[in-house]
């Protein structure tokens, strides 16, 4: 069991009373009655087991082991006082940050987002874990990241989150797929394809089924890919369509595997991107200062991809 420690307020009186040779003028400087400094000093003494003053003399004078404590907790509060005035000082997103990004948004917005985050914020030092929802839901909970970019809805108790934008959803497939159009598509529509589309475990799988008013059975067990990367692979070697996330498209992902991409038929059926941290974690100044970057980047990359 960890001992009792000093407090810091102990340790200003010990030293206010070092500094002025009187409990009276000590309790003056510290704004409190002497009784109330006498009481803070003698517990101080109780804590470390050691009496600091010496009450034998009429005359203020510390015990051996009273001059040792001044001299430490003069250096104590030195550090307090320092580490009080860089935390007041501090700008938001200053020093070390850990983001975490799921595997659908990573490749497509980072890229872009990150350029100048450098410029914008020169004394943040970010680091980036990529991983699956469910994980990063876990290394939010327990600490491990400070925040984690990731699409919604998904239950995440105890965690804040704030919405970057929505990310509506494409069907791509081969040159020559009867269903694509290049006019918007229903729900009905998907059912007479073969659909493809990431295996269970990755949060986009469930997000475009809802989002489309899809059941599981209306998706193709003949494959379960881990990236969308492999997934446009597949649908290019013929073994059937998918649905990209618009950043997806906009990178370029169907158009350089040779894929037409059509819209669905309004209301567009989107996941909604957001950046979600842990209440009560002191991190939120510096993810509404992210999230509006990110903004920023995704509304860029749609412009540009636009213009193309």
């Amino acid at each position: 069991m960890t001992p009792p420690l000093p407090t810091i307020r102990q340790l200003q009186f010990f030293l206010a009373l070092v500094r002025r040779e009187s409990f009276s003028r000590a309790a003056s400087d510290c704004l409190v009655s002497q009784s109330t400094l006498s009481s803070a000093i003698k517990e101080l003494e109780t804590i470390l087991d050691s009496q600091l003053v010496d009450r034998s003399t009429r005359h203020f004078s510390l015990t051996p082991a009273g001059k040792d404590v001044a001299e430490r907790a003069t250096k104590i509060l030195a550090e307090t006082e320092e580490l009080a005035r860089a935390a007041a000082d501090r700008r938001p997103l200053e020093g070390p940050f850990t983001l975490g990004v799921i595997p659908t948004i990573a490749p497509f917005l980072l890229p872009i987002a990150t350029k100048k985050l450098a410029s914008k914020f020169p004394k943040l030092e970010l680091f980036l874990r990529e991983d699956l929802t469910a994980a990063l839901a876990e290394r939010l909970a327990d600490g491990s990241i400070d925040a984690a970019l990731m699409a919604f809805p998904y239950d995440l108790p105890g965690i804040e989150w704030i919405k970057i934008g929505e990310d509506p959803f494409f069907y791509a497939a081969p040159a020559g797929d009867p269903v694509a159009s290049g006019k918007p598509l229903r729900s009905a529509d998907l059912k007479e394809s073969r659909l493809l589309l990431l295996e269970d475990g990755h949060c986009m799988r469930d997000h475009a089924l809802d989002a489309c008013k899809m059941r599981r059975d209306d998706v193709s067990g003949a494959f379960g890919a881990t990236s969308l990367f492999t997934l446009t692979q597949m649908v290019r070697a013929g073994l059937g369509a998918t649905l990209l996330p618009k950043m997806a498209v906009d990178a370029g992902l169907a158009a350089n595997n040779g894929l037409i991409v059509s819209p669905l038929a309004d209301p567009a059926p989107a996941r909604i991107i957001g950046l979600a941290w842990r209440k009560g974690s002191g991190r939120r100044e510096d993810c509404e200062l992210l999230a509006d970057h990110f903004t920023q980047s995704m509304n860029a990359a749609s412009k540009k991809a636009a213009a193309r």
